[in-house]
């Protein structure tokens, strides 16, 4: 039969929270905080034995809890003042460990110019612009050719009744011809 895994609760910040859940292990804790970054190794995830702060946890396992760390008021209380946060800080943000000269910084690069990109950009327009004007050029083209084509075969057709017309009036001439010539001929 199989044993059934302990529960341990682990903890971990979440803004002005704490977050609970009781797990099997350090990485089914973070799947349920939706980590994916191994919060335990960086320091800001721990184990908690204290009863008073497990119980509700593993009432429910794999449901993370929160609980507030304090009021809004002990909070802003506990936030330092807006001086107090810039005073022991250099520009980056990071506590200065001591007033030892700062090496200097390098210089900023300049920002990147634009000129290529909207070189580029117009060069595309230029290229979508001759393709339009050309295709409508094309099918300028096409639409004469289109007529050429309907006139042509309506001269064609009144050529082609013309020219059969004049055949069948000179067969009809020569079948004639030729009844009258056979009478003469046997008539003699």
């Amino acid at each position: 039969m199989a044993r059934a895994q302990k529960l341990k609760v682990y903890r971990t910040v979440a803004g002005f929270n704490d977050a609970y859940v009781a797990a099997t292990s350090q990485k089914a804790a973070l799947e349920a905080w939706g980590s994916e970054r191994d919060l335990f190794a960086r320091g800001i995830a721990e184990l908690v034995t204290d009863p008073a702060l497990t119980a509700e946890p593993l009432a429910s396992p794999g449901v993370v809890v929160k609980h507030s760390r304090g009021t809004t008021a002990e909070q802003i209380k506990a936030m330092p003042s807006p001086e107090q946060r810039t005073a022991g800080r250099d520009v980056t943000g990071r506590p200065e460990a001591s007033k030892q000269p700062q090496k200097p910084k390098s210089a900023l690069k300049p920002k990147p110019s634009s000129a290529k990109l909207e070189a580029a950009e117009a060069a595309l327009k230029t290229v979508a612009a001759d393709y339009g004007g050309r295709m409508k050029a094309l099918a300028d083209r096409e639409a004469k050719l289109a007529r050429e084509r309907r006139e042509l075969e309506e001269q064609h057709r009144a050529d082609v009744g013309a020219a059969e017309a004049a055949v069948e009036a000179e067969r009809q001439r020569y079948d004639a011809g030729m009844r009258q010539w056979r009478k003469a001929k046997s008539d003699t």
